[in-house]
């Protein structure tokens, strides 16, 4: 899976030049927490509702809203804006930019070319979606949590022939390797009663089945 797939293209950016103010109002009206800072579609900044917050006075709640208003309206973007911008490209792997979203302590990569032109912007929520997708939750099925307690060489083969010899169709499958094994598989079949006793003549442990 690639960044492409599964970032935000619908992108509200702000120019480094235009006030807080309407950086709020930007926000509010698109429901978003952080703009991409451009000249000519070119990233020079990120801006988000953390960074304006900081910025503000620790007096601000005794602050008049007359006061409150002026100060937004004659700070500009590029007074706060981050430049140190963390990007990702159209190809990276989607869990690479997750990772990089943990180890850096962001909730966003703006998504940029070769010359620094913002094609997209890839956030938390998008990895969480695309993890919901990957998975086939919005997808109508059953969800069967299987457990062994070693891993070998075609284990997933063996699983996924059970179900293709009992003409039950797998949709999403994925396996998860710690101490022991646990494969979570989606089929479209909703029969969860002869799934579940077809795996466990099998010998498979059912951990879960919904």
């Amino acid at each position: 899976m690639y960044v492409s797939a599964h970032m935000s293209k619908q992108l509200v950016t702000i120019s480094p030049k235009e006030t807080i103010s309407l950086a709020l109002e930007l926000m509010k009206i698109h429901k978003i927490h952080r703009l991409p800072v451009v000249i000519d579609g070119i990233l020079v900044g990120l801006i988000t509702e953390g960074m304006i917050s900081r910025y503000m006075p620790s007096n601000a709640t005794s602050l008049d809203i007359f006061e409150l208003n002026f100060l937004l309206s004659k700070t500009k973007v590029d007074d706060i804006m981050l430049t140190r911008v963390i990007t990702v490209s159209l190809d990276t792997l989607l869990e690479k930019a997750a990772d990089l979203m943990v180890t850096k302590d962001i909730g966003c990569l703006p998504v940029v070319d070769e010359r620094k032109r913002v094609l997209g912007i890839l956030t938390t929520n998008d990895v969480l979606n695309s993890f919901a997708h990957v998975m086939g939750f919005h997808n109508e099925g059953t969800r069967v949590v299987l457990e062994f307690a070693l891993d070998h060489i075609g284990l997933m083969a063996e699983v996924s022939s059970l179900f293709f010899k009992n003409g039950f169709n797998i949709t999403h499958i994925m396996a998860f390797n710690d101490e022991k094994v646990q494969m979570v598989i989606k089929t479209s079949s909703l029969d969860k009663k002869t799934i579940k006793e077809m795996c466990e003549a099998a010998k498979f442990k059912v951990v879960s089945i919904t």
